[in-house]
């Protein structure tokens, strides 16, 4: 299946091209792109896991639904873990806490 932005719920596209807040929406964005095009998984399965995502039931801002899509999705493909996930996290929120600010964080 062709990728169609149209197909994800919810995206803002101007000039069919989607719009970011953040940067980090942007790479977000990219590395879910990146991942469909070398076979990570289908587009199709990434509108599924969105859509999942979004209409679960948790409030939050649509790129975070984009994250916890793409966790559950590459978790789900055995792309990485869940622990794996979780350490990853605790790795950048450990660095943030030792950036001065106005820093960019480092692992």
């Amino acid at each position: 299946m062709t990728m169609r932005l149209t197909d994800l719920p919810g995206i803002t596209l101007q000039d069919d091209e989607p719009v970011f807040a953040e940067p980090w929406e942007a790479q977000a964005f990219a590395l879910i792109v990146h991942l469909h095009e070398r076979g990570a998984f289908t587009w199709a399965e990434w509108a599924d896991a969105l859509s999942s995502e979004i209409h679960g039931g948790q409030t939050l801002a649509y790129y975070q639904h984009w994250l916890k899509a793409l966790e559950t999705l590459v978790a789900a493909k055995g792309l990485t873990s869940a622990s794996a996930l979780t350490a990853r996290k605790q790795d950048w929120l450990d660095a943030a806490a030792r950036t001065p600010h106005g820093q960019p964080i480092t692992l």
